[in-house]
């Protein structure tokens, strides 16, 4: 009698679903606008820099919301499908300065996030 064996599900795939081009747009955007939110309240705001732009009920200073428009715009333009997360993309299509900026930004929100114990912002972002 042949012995049947469960098949083999990676880890976290389970929970991971299939997203349309848009919707992955609509979800980059969302945790993109939020952590450069966050990023410019603590470093920049706090210590005086002038509101340059209220969007989505979330305020930006000049340098941050030129970021979060570059990446907006990186973000519609990616040429691959489907989308990869940009960490892990091999195409370098952000300037190398803005490159580094973003990943501060992202490194410094994800910590934030985990401190307050905001763990769904993370979710958003990994899956």
């Amino acid at each position: 009698m042949p012995v049947i064996r469960p098949q083999f599900v990676p880890p976290g795939s389970m929970f991971k679903k299939t997203l349309t081009t848009e919707q992955r747009l609509r979800k980059d955007a969302k945790v993109l606008r939020a952590f450069i939110a966050v990023y410019c309240r603590v470093h920049h705001l706090r210590h005086g820099a002038a509101v340059q732009c209220r969007e989505q009920g979330r305020d930006y200073c000049a340098e941050c919301h030129a970021l979060l428009h570059y990446a907006l715009q990186r973000n519609d333009r990616c040429p691959l499908e489907p989308k990869p997360a940009c960490k892990d993309c091999d195409v370098r299509c952000y300037k190398p300065q803005m490159r580094e900026k973003i990943r501060e930004v992202m490194k410094f929100s994800g910590i934030y996030y985990v401190k307050r114990g905001r763990l769904d912002w993370l979710w958003h972002y990994f899956f």
